[in-house]
């Protein structure tokens, strides 16, 4: 399984999201097309799902959430976020284990 949702630059790895806000509990869904499609609890108001994201991406890669910055899509479901001294290697291995693949 090709992880298409990840990028890596030259200070960590940039990660495409698509994400489901109101959900029953968070959780990675799958990824689609060339997204990584993340359920969120928080609902889309006042930056609640955008700082819910930071925190459930910065838990689930084992990063300090001060690490974790978003890039694009602070009013969109579709999100660009980027992991500061993370190895594209690790977080693919890492989601590719959650998705069963």
């Amino acid at each position: 399984m090709s992880m298409s949702c990840l990028r890596q630059t030259d200070a960590g790895v940039e990660i495409f999201l698509y994400i489901q806000p109101r959900a029953s509990r968070n959780k990675v869904v799958a990824l689609v097309g060339e997204e990584l499609k993340v359920a969120l609890t928080a609902p889309p108001v006042d930056g609640a799902a955008n700082k819910a994201c930071i925190a459930f991406l910065a838990k689930l890669c084992s990063h300090p959430k001060s690490s974790v910055k978003l890039i694009s899509g602070e009013t969109s479901r579709h999100k660009r976020l980027f992991l500061g001294e993370a190895k594209l290697q690790e977080i693919s291995d890492l989601l590719k284990e959650m998705l069963g693949g």
